[in-house]
């Protein structure tokens, strides 16, 4: 069978994002403090890629998204599965043990109800017998079960590596870069004090300390849409493009949420649909502030870089389309969504 030809190889959305929070911990360290970098000769604040896509994975459950599961817990999905389908709590158990051997270690595995209902039926169909599991047969079974579109997108999404089972791997459609402050940052220490309601002698019960910072950070996210049409067989592209889009523009890092909300939205942002060379800004130099912030000069600074590139670049620069967030009130989230939307289905 002749495989279709893949509609949006190279094609790319690009999103430059600029994003203020106050005072804030959105990504910490090993003792607690906000992650820095060294950018341009220059201490920056940071948030890690993988704190910021864990959040976005999370919200797409929001906007109807059907999630897999990350976790070392394979074996309990599948006896669980096992014991619907007849299976004693002992027969489950040790059948599901070696089943969960074939695909992981002791390590995190990102995995799907649909795969875990399939191994369960194997199980079934060998009589629960442990003894009679076959690795091969299973990385088989987990493969041909494995439905990106049912619950699986966000692996479609954000990639999966199976050390025991290469064929089982996913190449990731979406790529994160960590996000950094634009401009030169120092963390700052809270002291703090607690009273116990209680007490009678006056004086602190406790007395501690938290670092913060404040920032206008640039993310960088790229979303490979040929790689996702791959994945998905070109099922669910415009819904899953909605459902990443939305995600994206509302998912904010966890850290000390309630005793340093950062609840920012996007400032601005430049949505590129191109083909050819990805293209991050690296705001090497840091901005300064002007009329009392960073964000206008980082806007500034952002559009002049990818507008140099684009002339420097020319024809191999590849863009499809352009769409610009956050200069007026004109142009909404659900109006980006539908320009994107629009786009897919005409290229």
């Amino acid at each position: 069978m002749t495989q279709e030809p893949n509609p949006y190889k190279n094609t790319r959305i690009e999103f430059h994002i600029l994003q203020s929070f106050p005072v804030t911990c959105l990504n910490r360290d090993d003792v607690g403090a906000p992650k820095t970098a060294q950018v341009g000769g220059s201490t920056r604040a940071r948030v890690s890629s993988q704190c910021w896509k864990r959040q976005v994975r999370l919200a797409l459950h929001d906007f109807g998204v059907t999630l897999a599961v990350r976790t070392k817990k394979v074996a309990e999905m599948v006896a669980a599965e096992a014991v619907a389908l007849g299976a004693t709590a002992e027969q489950a158990d040790a059948v599901a043990a070696p089943i969960a051997d074939a695909l992981t270690k002791d390590t995190l595995h990102f995995f799907t109800m649909t795969e875990a209902k399939a191994l369960a039926e194997y199980g079934k169909g060998i009589g629960f017998d442990a003894k009679a599991v076959n690795a091969k047969e299973i990385h088989k079974i987990a493969k041909k079960s494995f439905d990106p579109v049912i619950d699986g997108i966000d692996i479609a999404l954000f990639g999966r590596m199976v050390a025991q089972a290469a064929e089982l791997n996913v190449e990731a459609a979406a790529s994160f870069a960590h996000a950094i402050s634009t401009h030169r940052v120092t963390n700052e220490v809270e002291f703090f004090t607690a009273l116990d309601d209680l007490q009678d002698e006056p004086g602190s019960a406790h007395m501690g300390s938290l670092e913060f910072n404040s920032a206008t950070y640039y993310r960088y996210v790229r979303l490979d849409l040929g790689q996702l049409w791959q994945t998905l067989s070109g099922q669910s592209m415009t819904e899953a493009l909605e459902a990443f889009v939305k995600a994206l523009y509302v998912a904010v890092p966890s850290a000390r949420q309630t005793t340093q909300s950062g609840a920012s939205p996007w400032e601005f942002a430049k949505i590129l649909v191109r083909r050819g060379q990805p293209l991050q800004v690296p705001f090497e130099t840091a901005v300064r502030a002007e009329n009392g912030g960073f964000l206008q000069p980082s806007i500034d600074s952002l559009k002049e870089y990818l507008a140099k590139k684009e002339k420097l670049s020319g024809s191999l620069f590849g863009k499809i389309a352009e769409f610009t967030y956050g200069e007026d009130d004109s142009f909404s989230v659900d109006d980006l969504v539908a320009s994107l939307k629009s786009t897919l289905e005409n290229v």
